[in-house]
């Protein structure tokens, strides 16, 4: 890809298989799926909540000190091998539930690390002019990850049991990462971050993070709190449109719903990325490019999803249901780089921070969508939550949103 250099190719498919670990769980305990069969949302919640949960304390992680791409590649690993012995967990008697709910803990903690050492990566690695393609490409990953889930999934589900989708999941990441450690990174370079990460020391000394002066900004809590909206609505969508299939049209086949949002949303990403370079390339402000990239990402899915809870044709319900999830992919060009844009000395840290306040907002979200459900028995109060919440994260960055950068400090001492 023009642009990347080798060492940033490894962050690609992690971008896959990331989504992969995540909607696996979907798949198999569907949030509605698993209120019919316990008979509370809160449960459902129990497994999907820690491992977004503890990303919390992944906000800064070891990337400045062993590499972004030893980061991604370790951590992958790790939650790959975890994922494969899922299934044992679930046979371990009555604590089964405590087990499951420390593997996603620390699931969270290796996968928390992923999108911040990827934004690091690509902010380093990456030239400005194609910075919203090569993140567009990369974010198109969560759609295949989610697509591959979402149909072979289905299959393995209907055909060898839950347990398959765990094994195929993990088995995935795990040939990726040998594949990467064999081929693409250095060997003595690994087993010295290895060796670094065993004994606690950094290789080189982190970088000072101008803590006082980003947070000072209106800009920066701007791009969090559109990060926090989209990444709150997405989460919604991707946890209850299965269930909302499957209660609204029983005779629908699992997997062309769970397939055709996530196939179209694959060229949609791609597509926002392209238009977004090339009208920067055409002198277009930098700030109005990323503004009409939310507007498409934010504001005209959300109209989608509001669409969904009003119609009683699945045809209809496929054509919204995918073209909400396609519009959402311009995000990719939108906030996930302006934040490069502000910040791309400490890019890494500022996304963990918006990311991580977008994953708590996902667990609220997610458990407040299974409430409404509960409580009115109505699909349209969810998609009217996935607008509010998208509506407000438009509009804050639409009114504060800028692209000029604030890492910027005089001296090297912090603020």
């Amino acid at each position: 890809m023009p642009g990347v250099d080798r060492d940033a190719a490894p962050g690609h498919l992690p971008a896959v298989l990331c989504p992969c670990h995540h909607a696996c769980l979907y798949c198999c305990h569907e949030p509605g799926l698993w209120l019919e069969q316990e008979g509370s949302w809160l449960e459902g919640g129990t497994l999907l909540s820690p491992d977004t949960l503890w990303s919390v304390l992944s906000l800064h992680t070891g990337e400045e000190g062993i590499g972004g791409e030893k980061v991604i590649l370790l951590s992958a690993s790790a939650w790959g091998f975890i994922t494969v012995t899922t299934p044992l967990l679930a046979h371990l008697g009555s604590g089964h539930l405590a087990f499951m709910t420390f593997s996603r803990i620390l699931t969270g903690l290796l996968q928390g690390v992923y999108f911040p050492a990827l934004t690091s990566l690509l902010s380093q690695r990456v030239q400005e002019s194609e910075r919203a393609f090569t993140y567009s490409t990369v974010g198109a990953g969560s759609q295949v990850g989610t697509l591959v889930t979402g149909g072979i999934g289905s299959v393995l589900l209907d055909q060898c049991g839950w347990q398959s989708v765990f094994y195929f999941s993990g088995g995935l990441t795990l040939l990726w990462a040998y594949y990467v450690y064999r081929y693409l990174l250095n060997e003595k370079d690994f087993v010295l971050a290895l060796g670094v990460l065993a004994q606690g020391l950094p290789v080189t000394k982190p970088s000072k993070v101008p803590w006082r002066q980003l947070f000072r900004k209106a800009s920066v809590w701007a791009a969090i709190c559109s990060q926090l909206s989209s990444a709150c609505s997405f989460f919604i969508l991707l946890s209850w449109l299965p269930t909302f299939f499957k209660e609204t049209f029983p005779n629908s086949k699992g997997w062309v719903f769970n397939v055709v949002p996530w196939l179209l949303a694959i060229p949609a990403s791609l597509f926002s990325g392209f238009i977004s370079d090339r009208l920067i390339s055409q002198g277009y402000r930098v700030i109005m490019v990323r503004k009409f990239m939310q507007v498409m990402g934010l504001g005209l899915s959300s109209i989608f999803a509001l669409c969904l809870g009003h119609t009683t044709s699945f045809l209809k319900a496929m054509i919204f249901a995918s073209a909400s999830i396609g519009f959402q992919t311009f995000n990719h060009s939108g906030i996930s780089v302006n934040i490069q844009d502000l910040a791309p000395s400490c890019a890494g840290f500022l996304f963990g921070v918006a990311n991580t306040a977008g994953a708590l907002a996902g667990v609220v979200g997610v458990c407040l969508g299974g409430y409404l459900i509960e409580t009115t028995g109505s699909w349209t109060c969810v998609f009217h939550l996935v607008a509010i919440i998208s509506n407000l994260g438009l509009g804050t960055f639409l009114v504060f949103g800028k692209a000029q950068r604030v890492d910027l400090v005089p001296t090297h001492e912090d603020l």
